[in-house]
């Protein structure tokens, strides 16, 4: 049974990560639609910020009402926000309530569902099997990529392409759910009590988990919101450019199952480790122009990217408890969501003002170089011994 959860949970997120390939979406959005590069940022950053926000919500929802609804709940939702962004006007507004709002919720509800449900079959092997239910949304942009470069090379328009995520993805991702449940000695399990967030906000180590989080997010989301744009404004090739999406995805998602079994081997220094392995391909983009190193650069970055994602959840399962999980790692994945929000857009924003993409690749080089000095003095002062679960601390949990 526990295989069939795991598949399901894969499928839910191969659907849910076709939102990483919106920059192929980008330059038909922008010839076609009307949008301003900005615009198309803000939809895909905002997409970002509710998708992490309703986990903190749907992250309890879970816990007491179980997987199932839940998923299925968010699937609704996911169809819906891309059939009411597919209208024919393609307004602006109409892509923020449908794409960033609507499918944003439904994001959330269905990532957290996969993610707790996985590791509650698997206790022993968190970080791996996150690893790979993770790399099903990483790898959902190879997916949606190729089949979208494929019809709008076709002549499809974007937004009859949106109709048809909000149609099939939809009812994939409400077939699977109705798969998910907790294993039966997590069926009665509840949230033990709210997340003590004061407590939360001077612990040393949940600050390195937002810290790291935000940093290494926030240079990956960045370009992968534009990279395909990126590309043609160096002069690659468009074919290249948009391959460029699938090449970052297949490093994604390969990353996150590299560094979730890496993750049950290694402490907490594993998070500097892998902003370092974020920083140095980022490093090499801003002088890169030649289609071959740009495509192996792309790779890089999405491998150590994919490492965001299950590095984190696994030491939040490991210092906090398993059970912590939904109520912890929700707050954490809205460094996220801040990123989401800031990244993409601010990218835009500096392209529309230069026009070039150089100075939005070095400024994810000095966030990301940022993020590993903070995490490294935070992990310095982080007490040592984990904790078994946030619902038994005690008031002399010590900062120091």
């Amino acid at each position: 049974m526990r295989y069939l959860v795991l598949l399901a949970s894969v499928v839910i997120q191969v659907c849910l990560g076709g939102i990483y390939a919106w920059s192929t979406f980008v330059p038909d959005l922008v010839e076609t639609v009307g949008l301003s590069v900005t615009q198309t940022q803000v939809v895909f950053g905002l997409l970002f910020g509710v998708f992490t926000l309703s986990m903190v919500f749907t992250g309890r929802l879970v816990e007491r009402w179980g997987p199932r609804p839940v998923a299925g709940l968010g699937g609704l939702l996911f169809g819906i926000g891309y059939l009411v962004a597919s209208r024919p006007d393609g307004s602006f507004p109409l892509m923020l309530l449908g794409i960033s709002l609507l499918a944003g919720i439904g994001t959330g509800a269905g990532y957290v569902c996969a993610l707790t449900t996985s590791m509650k079959w698997f206790p022993d092997r968190k970080g791996l099997v996150t690893g790979i239910a993770m790399a099903g949304f990483g790898g959902g942009a190879i997916l949606l990529s190729a089949l979208a470069e494929s019809l709008l090379s076709s002549g499809v328009n974007v937004l009859t392409i949106f109709q048809w995520i909000g149609l099939a993805y939809g009812a994939a991702i409400i077939t699977a759910a109705m798969v998910l449940r907790f294993p039966m000695e997590a069926r009665t399990a509840q949230l033990q009590t709210a997340p003590p967030l004061g407590r939360l906000a001077r612990d040393p180590f949940f600050l390195a988990l937002v810290l790291g989080m935000f940093c290494g997010t926030f240079a990956g989301m960045l370009v992968i919101g534009n990279l395909t744009p990126m590309a043609l404004a160096v002069g690659i090739p468009a074919l290249p450019a948009a391959a460029a999406v699938s090449v970052f995805a297949i490093g994604n998602a390969t990353g996150r199952i590299t560094w979730g079994w890496i993750a049950d081997r290694t402490s907490e220094w594993m998070i500097p480790v892998k902003l370092a392995a974020l920083a140095v391909p980022l490093a090499l983009l801003a002088g890169v122009s030649v289609t071959a190193p740009f495509i192996a650069v792309s790779f890089a970055i999405g491998f150590g990217f994919g490492a965001c994602f299950v590095v984190y959840a696994a030491q939040v399962a490991a210092r906090y408890g398993l059970s912590s999980v939904a109520g912890i790692y929700p707050l954490v994945f809205l460094a996220y969501g801040a990123a989401g929000i800031i990244g993409p857009p601010l990218g835009g924003w500096l392209y529309d003002q230069t026009l070039s993409y150089r100075p939005a690749i070095v400024l994810t080089v000095g966030v990301v170089g940022i993020g590993i000095l903070g995490t490294v003095w935070l992990l310095r002062k982080a007490r040592p011994r984990p904790v078994a679960s946030y619902a038994g601390w005690s008031g002399s949990m010590s900062t120091d």
